[in-house]
C-alpha cells in the first residue's frame, strides 16, 4: 500500500461535502466498490457510520489500506470472485478533464481500481475543484504499472516516446516502490498536457501495447459522474451530459 493513501485526510469541507453526496446515491442493500485515496477513505468513513446506524450494504475495496479502513468503519466486505456486478464504484482521481476522462493512480492502486471499476454499473468519483484541468497532464504524470522484470525494456521504450519516466520511491526515497501487485510504478512526465481525448486515447494504446506494462493512470471514458466540492461545501455534479449544480 502506498505512503500517500495512509496519510489521513485533512478536515477538508469540500472532501466531506461531495462524500456526503455521495451517499445519497447508495440505496440499501447495494454492492459497493470502495476506491482509494484521501477523499475516497473519508467516504468510507461515513459510509460506515450509516452502516453502524443500520444501513445494509457490502464492499468491494480496491486496496489493502482500503479494506483495513472499512473493516474498521464496520462494513462488510467480500471479493470480486463471489459477486457478478458491483451497484457502483465511489472513487477519486488526480485530474478530471471537461469530458470526465481522468487520471488516477498516484495513490498507488490504478490496477485494481481499474478492475473494480469495470465491474461496477457506475463509476462516481469525488474531487475537490483543484483537480478539475483543461487537459490531462497539466499537473500530473502519467503513473505506468510495470512488471519488475521489464522495468528497463518498458523505460527505455517510454523514453523513445518523448515521455521521461522515473520509478516512484518509497517513503525514504531510498528504495523503489513494490505495490500490492508486485509491481512498480513509472511516472511518466508529459512534453505538454494532452491536447484533446483522441492524444489521450493513442497514448494510452501506445502504453499498453509495450510489453510489461500491465495498466496506466488513464482512465478514459470510465466515470459517470464526477462530484466536485468547493470550501464552502458547495458540490457540482458533472455529468456526461453537462453540469448539475
Amino acid at each position: 500500500m502506498s505512503t500517500r493513501e495512509m496519510q489521513p485526510e485533512r478536515d477538508d469541507p469540500a472532501m466531506r461535502a461531495v462524500a456526503a453526496r455521495a451517499l445519497d446515491l447508495i440505496s440499501g442493500g447495494a454492492l459497493v466498490g470502495l476506491g482509494s485515496g484521501r477523499t475516497a477513505s473519508v467516504f468510507v468513513r461515513m459510509l460506515g457510520a450509516r452502516v453502524r446506524d443500520g444501513f445494509s450494504v457490502t464492499g468491494v475495496p480496491a486496496s489493502g489500506a482500503t479494506a483495513a479502513l472499512a473493516r474498521e468503519a464496520g462494513i462488510p466486505l467480500v471479493s470480486l470472485s463471489e459477486i457478478e456486478l458491483l451497484d457502483i464504484t465511489v472513487d477519486g482521481a488526480d485530474e478530471v478533464a471537461p469530458n470526465l476522462d481522468l487520471m488516477k493512480g498516484h495513490g498507488g492502486a490504478l490496477v485494481r481500481e481499474r478492475i473494480i471499476a469495470s465491474a461496477s454499473r457506475r463509476q462516481v468519483i469525488l474531487v475537490g475543484a483543484d483537480k478539475l484541468v483543461r487537459r490531462l497532464g497539466e499537473r500530473f504524470a502519467v503513473p505506468v504499472e510495470v512488471m519488475p522484470f521489464a522495468a528497463g525494456p518498458v523505460t527505455r521504450a517510454i523514453r523513445a516516446a518523448g515521455l521521461r519516466p522515473g520509478v516512484r520511491m518509497d517513503a525514504t526515497g531510498g528504495r523503489e516502490l513494490v505495490n500490492e501487485n508486485g509491481n512498480l510504478t513509472l511516472d511518466c512526465a508529459l512534453p505538454a498536457p494532452l491536447a484533446d481525448a483522441h492524444a489521450a486515447r493513442a497514448l494510452e494504446t501506445s502504453l499498453l501495447a509495450m510489453p510489461g506494462v500491465v495498466d496506466t493512470g488513464l482512465f478514459l471514458g470510465t466515470a459517470e459522474r464526477v462530484l466536485v466540492g468547493y470550501p464552502d461545501g458547495r458540490v457540482d455534479t458533472l455529468l456526461r451530459d453537462g453540469v448539475v449544480g
